[in-house]
């Protein structure tokens, strides 16, 4: 039964979970558009693994409500569309990898030619082809991942919930899994993705959520979080301490040492004036280069500054609407 249609792949509205008097989600807002690789990342213990349990109905959330392919949150029918990877599984170690994927096969309530069908390309996909009857009890950490990845796209999904899908893979194997993630969001998937490894969500998601102590922080797309404030390393030589002081004044000094300087920009075109800045104050420019922010480098600025309170949570939740 197909359930495309217009609308999000996911929403969540003020979603909630309270275990006793532990808080493991506070209102979880967000709305992820069909077609589009989105990332969700947040320390330990920031409750990710809660949110993909309600989102794909192995929880009940304690208040809010969330939709699931255009369906109320744990509805048979959008499920049976859904592929996931959990982040901790474990597969029989007797059965086979064929074997395997034609038991989650008549889970998904596929019939026996479309498995037969589907088997091959998916364990062709994911670098499996020639292990196909082999005992999964040989397989090594990276092989189950790759056949949980196999398993997480057996039945056609419209949207795929990926939860750290390369933490067992060497750099090939995270490669092939970005190539994989982009072939699904060229055929219309939607991707949900979990990943500590944030230099691999920076290259493949489109936007991401930042979730610390239950509630998100942040939402955007990456670029746009990664380009929030440009910095300029420098190195100088005979800058005295009241030009130092006046150039702090001017601009954000985020670091300084004997001869390094890291200065955030309002804007990038600020580089020229902090040169000229430098010369007419007589301090020696030895060299100026940009530093160009990661997704990792705008993580630990915002969970630190969440954790200390300095970070306003106001226009965040202010902005972000569920249709």
């Amino acid at each position: 039964m197909s359930i495309t249609s217009s609308g999000a792949a996911l929403t969540a509205s003020e979603l909630r979970k309270v275990y006793g008097a532990k808080i493991a989600l506070h209102e979880l807002t967000l709305e992820v558009p069909r077609g589009e690789v989105f990332g969700f990342l947040g320390p330990n213990g920031a409750g990710k693994t809660t949110s993909v349990k309600i989102l794909t109905g192995l929880a009940r959330p304690s208040g809010g409500h969330g939709t699931l392919l255009g369906r109320p949150l744990g509805d048979i029918d959008a499920r049976l569309k859904v592929g996931f990877l959990p982040e901790l599984f474990r597969f029989q170690d007797w059965l086979s990898a064929e074997e395997l994927l034609r038991l989650h096969g008549d889970l998904c309530h596929m019939d026996r030619s479309s498995q037969a069908q589907r088997i091959p390309e998916v364990l062709e996909l994911v670098g499996l082809g020639q292990a196909a009857r082999q005992r999964i009890g040989t397989f090594s950490k990276g092989m189950q991942q790759r056949l949980g990845l196999a398993q997480a796209l057996l039945n056609w999904p419209e949207l795929v919930i990926l939860d750290e899908p390369t933490s067992a893979l060497d750099p090939l194997g995270r490669r092939d899994v970005r190539i994989i993630i982009q072939r699904l969001k060229a055929q219309g998937v939607t991707v949900f993705l979990n990943s500590h490894l944030l230099s691999e969500v920076e290259m493949t998601c489109d936007r991401v959520a930042i979730v610390s102590r239950g509630r998100v922080i942040e939402e955007g797309r990456v670029e746009d979080l990664v380009g929030a404030q440009p910095r300029l390393e420098l190195r100088v030589e005979g800058l005295d301490e009241p030009s130092a002081a006046l150039l702090a004044e001017r601009w954000a000094v985020s670091e300084r040492s004997a001869s390094r300087l890291v200065i955030a920009l309002a804007e990038p075109r600020d580089a020229a004036e902090v040169a000229r800045f430098l010369v007419a104050r007589g301090a020696d420019l030895l060299e100026m280069k940009p530093l160009h922010a990661t997704l990792e480098d705008r993580f630990v600025e915002l969970v630190e500054r969440e954790e200390d309170g300095s970070l306003d949570l106001r226009p965040v939740n202010a902005a972000r609407s569920v249709a």
